[in-house]
């Protein structure tokens, strides 16, 4: 796991107190420091999966959260929902100059065709 997006739900229950967000990014940044990311990498987004605040729209529960800023190696993002946090992960890399690798998920033996495997391609290219 490369990237990561902290999302603080619960926070309706604490009445959307800043203090406790405040509380657990700063408790939370120590941990992810400790096992290797960089909080600066990191978006915090506090929301309440129950009511949907700040999971698609931002939230006007919360009128402290100015919203979540991170760098990356691409440059600095920033956003306020956790849709904008999950729009903004770089999508990975397909390694496509190394060997072909199809693991299989299935095998159907359809009459008058043969049969036909079944897998999503992780390394390599398929040549029509």
């Amino acid at each position: 796991v490369k990237q990561l997006i902290v999302a603080i739900n619960k926070m309706d229950t604490t009445k959307w107190s800043e203090d406790r967000f405040k509380e657990i990014v700063k408790e939370t940044s120590n941990f992810i420091k400790k096992v290797g990311y960089n909080p600066k990498t990191v978006a915090f987004v506090p929301i309440s999966g129950f009511n949907g605040d700040n999971m698609i729209d931002s939230s006007s529960n919360c009128p402290w959260y100015k919203g979540w800023e991170k760098e990356t190696k691409a440059g600095k993002s920033s956003g306020k929902t956790l849709l904008d946090a999950i729009d903004s992960i770089e999508p990975p890399t397909r390694p496509t100059e190394k060997p072909l690798r199809l693991p299989l998920q299935d095998v159907y033996k359809i009459g008058g065709i043969g049969t036909v495997p079944v897998g999503r391609v992780e390394t390599g290219t398929i040549k029509p």
